[in-house]
């Protein structure tokens, strides 16, 4: 209870935010970085820093119509302008129709002089000038090892870059200020981290011969955000952040059921197929049918309006086209129209995070209905079962919050356990389908039974499989299972 002594309760408001108009960098930060106050975005050389720089600019100049000023010190406008063209940054237009300004300024370390009169207004009028010249709402330093490498003397250090942060905040710019990260500290300095109000730590890191791109927000003053690593990707599209480490258990449900293209299938999944949204494994080991049965569902989706992006870590898209053919599926007649997409690479190609960032990166993009992921056990080439495992977690966890009904198809061994993955996923998947072989007379005949689908009633019993020139059929007798 308050009362008249306790004085006026604080006035509590949401910290102002600039958004950087980058892709999932936005959603970590619950809204950009904080407006009118300096960023740090610090990392080792190649991380990524220039890059994040010049796109929180341009993104703000095309996507918000807020005028940026770019100050480098280590490469002149012309480099800069070539080297960002490749991701479709025009700076020549933004600098044209004065939505942006870049400047270089060359330091050099031997003619500066250490003296207690050194300060930057020198560097404060031109930087001035540059803003009020295009009304800038937006500031990038790149870097400020290069602008204070002539300086050795901690306390004129110390004084200088407080004297340079609280300037931007003074002239209420969002500034982000880039930083070479030095042995132990977030900087070579060690100084910048305190007193800037956010900071970013890139990171490129390289193990057993694959690179992954990691970016984590180490402080945010004022505002919550995300702790963890988050990968990220640089391509054609600039930078393009994940935000995915481990999702809560608040996906939505709905009674809704899609086909699974067999009848047959449908039928013993209680007569209608998969629960939209869910997550389906079809297990078996080689020539069983595992990805004819997937392709059979795809087409399903595609022939009901919904929209399928399929991840092939096996084969190529014409490939796979070409081999469904030969069960009757055309897939070729859906790509062309746009409902599939399909998208191949080779699971040695990338690190599990980067597969992560790409698959998320896709999903937004072409926004599918069904997601089918052939085969999961080839990403235990690209990393070990725990990492394997958490990656798969995470991907599982982001196809049910967007409601995406998602069929995996695995890989089992000979010798090994069929009611068992590697990847330590069973526990969480919601329809687990087997498929076997038996001999029999001399002949390898293929069975299906499903082992487990929540949130349905399903048969329990074991169903023939073969496949025919026009698609996946299921007999009704099947051989008995050998033990074991």
């Amino acid at each position: 209870m308050t009362t008249a002594d306790d004085g006026p309760e604080p006035v509590r408001g949401p910290l102002a935010k600039c958004p950087t108009g980058i892709d999932g960098l936005d959603e970590m930060t619950n809204g950009g970085l904080p407006q009118g106050r300096p960023t740090l975005v610090c990392g080792a050389a190649g991380c990524g820093k220039t890059l994040l720089a010049m796109e929180f600019l341009v993104r703000g100049a095309v996507q918000h119509d807020e005028p940026g000023v770019f100050l480098a010190f280590e490469e002149i406008s012309e480099e800069l302008t070539q080297n960002v063209r490749s991701l479709g940054f025009d700076l020549d237009d933004l600098i044209a129709r004065k939505k942006l300004e870049v400047d270089y300024i060359h330091v050099e370390r031997s003619e500066i002089e250490e003296t207690g009169e050194f300060d930057l207004e020198g560097l404060f009028v031109r930087l001035g000038f540059a803003i009020d010249s295009i009304g800038a709402g937006r500031v990038v330093l790149d870097t400020i090892e290069t602008l204070f490498s002539g300086l050795s003397d901690a306390s004129i250090l110390r004084s200088e870059i407080r004297r340079l942060f609280r300037w931007l905040k003074d002239k209420g710019v969002t500034a982000i200020v880039t930083g070479e990260r030095g042995d132990g500290t977030l900087t070579r300095h060690g100084l910048e981290e305190y007193v800037s109000d956010c900071v970013i730590l890139l990171d490129h890191r390289v193990t057993e011969q694959v690179s992954t791109r990691r970016l984590r927000i180490v402080k945010y003053r004022g505002s919550s955000h995300g702790t963890n690593e988050f990968p990220f990707l640089i391509d054609e599209d600039g930078i393009s952040v994940i935000p995915i480490t481990s999702a809560g258990l608040d996906h939505p449900a709905t009674e809704e059921r899609v086909s699974t293209g067999v009848p047959a299938l449908d039928e013993m999944l209680g007569g209608k197929g998969y629960l939209r949204g869910s997550s389906v494994l079809v297990s078996g080991t080689a020539g069983t049918g595992k990805t004819s049965l997937a392709a059979q569902f795809a087409d399903a989706a595609c022939g009901r309006g919904d929209r399928c992006l399929y991840f092939s870590f096996e084969e190529s898209p014409d490939q796979l086209l070409r081999n469904m053919r030969s069960i009757g599926l055309d897939l070729g007649r859906w790509r062309e129209q746009d409902v599939l997409r399909i998208h191949s690479s080779r699971p040695t190609r990338f690190g599990l995070e980067m597969h992560l960032a790409t698959t998320h990166k896709l999903i937004r993009e072409f926004r599918p209905d069904v997601v089918v992921v052939d085969p999961i056990s080839n990403f235990l080439s690209a990393g070990t079962t725990v990492e394997a495992e958490s990656m798969l977690v995470r991907l599982i966890d982001m196809l049910k919050s967007r409601q995406i009904t998602t069929l995996f198809t695995n890989l089992v061994g000979g010798g090994t356990n069929p009611e068992q993955t590697e990847e330590g996923i069973s526990s969480i998947i919601d329809t687990w389908l087997l498929l076997r072989d038996s001999e029999t007379e001399g002949e390898r005949i293929a069975s299906v039974y499903i082992l487990k689908s929540r949130g349905m009633k399903h048969s329990k019993r074991v169903r023939g499989f073969r496949l025919t020139d026009h698609g996946v059929e299921l007999p009704e007798a099947a051989p008995a299972l050998p033990s074991g």
